[in-house]
């Protein structure tokens, strides 16, 4: 039964997408690992922690956030509300075919039926959406989407229908043959679907997570590493994103720490999570450049790095010069830690 407990304190455990991290570059692989903070706090997740195609590591008193929101959270820009049994709305590139379409239609229809997901309806885009996906110099996953604006449009059209959070799905190509399924190297199309994710909160303002549809929906009959394996034994990338969603908190306005109505927002018995709640940030242990991390350092909120997970970036505190920035061995060591110096002994 969903849960959140605003005893417990805050912490937020992330790992960013496409950088390849050894712990949650690839399916879910760091939900147990996040899963272990979840006994004495309550936990800020981005999706590619949980998400794993047809699983998901989503528990009752995590809350699922992707970057951009988070990043706002940070900052202090906005406010969240812890939610459940949200309606979400589904939107669908006008690019995938008519069988593949099909196939995700089943999976909506299965997951309603099993978990009880409230989904608002669906939407096919007006035009193609044209996603392409790529590596950078560095090896970082990233991409663009060329017509992006036909999804705020498709968005928009559910938000009407009561929607209060998004789950996208985009055509996109086969990707090329690399060492992601044998659990090496970094998660191509991952970079572009957080571009998406991004881009769609920050014009909607609803929680919107990303799953790619491939038009070649075979089955490998390979044996592949664990760490990916949730992604090859289904066609379909979409049951996680409605699991995620389904209790995923709202957005509210930055104001006195009270919940802001809105069209798709609404009132509830927990006072709205605010930058102010959260005691921590535990990131991997070289990927520490992004905005939240320097955030969270301007704001006073602890920062831990992991050096059991790292990634192909090298962005370690000495890098960017910041002492306050914690270091630790294990998740394991982390978890303990936090559980000493964020209750009373």
């Amino acid at each position: 039964m969903w849960s959140y407990d605003g005893k417990k304190p805050l912490i937020a455990f992330i790992v960013p997408t496409g950088i390849g991290a050894s712990v949650g570059g690839y399916a879910g692989d760091a939900s147990l690992y996040a899963k272990m903070f979840t006994e004495d706090f309550n936990v800020i997740v981005n999706p590619n922690v949980v998400n794993a195609a047809c699983f998901s590591g989503i528990t009752e008193n995590m809350l699922y956030l992707e970057g951009w929101s988070l990043t706002k959270f940070i900052k202090g820009e906005l406010n969240l509300i812890p939610s459940q049994n949200n309606k979400i709305g589904i939107i669908f590139d006008k690019g995938i075919s008519r069988g593949i379409l099909n196939v995700h239609l089943n999976t909506v229809k299965a997951v309603q039926t099993i978990y009880g997901c409230d989904i608002a309806g669906y939407e096919v885009t007006d035009e193609e959406c044209s996603v392409k996906f790529y590596k950078t110099s560095n090896g970082i996953s990233t991409g663009s989407v060329l017509n992006n604006k036909t999804l705020v449009e498709a968005g928009k059209k559910l938000i009407k229908k009561g929607a209060r959070a998004l789950a996208v799905v985009c055509k996109f190509d086969e990707p090329p043959q690399d060492n992601y399924q044998y659990g090496e190297g970094v998660d191509i199309v991952g970079g572009v679907e957080a571009v998406i994710s991004h881009y769609l909160s920050r014009e909607l303002n609803v929680p919107v997570v990303h799953a790619p549809a491939f038009e070649n929906i075979e089955i490998t009959q390979e044996e592949v590493d664990a760490k990916s394996s949730a992604e090859y034994i289904t066609p379909t990338f979409l049951p996680c994103l409605l699991l995620g969603l389904k209790n995923a908190p709202l957005f509210a306005s930055v104001g006195d720490n009270s919940c802001i109505k809105s069209d798709y927002s609404t009132f509830c018995n927990i006072e709205c999570i605010t930058s102010k709640d959260l005691k921590a940030l535990i990131m991997p242990y070289n990927s520490l450049g992004s905005s939240i991390v320097l955030n969270c350092i301007n704001n006073g909120i602890k920062v831990i790095a992991i050096k059991e997970n790292q990634s192909i970036l090298n962005i370690t505190k000495e890098i960017i010069n910041k002492n306050a920035i914690m270091e630790l061995e294990t998740y394991s060591e982390c978890y303990k830690y936090l559980k000493e110096e964020l209750y009373e002994k």
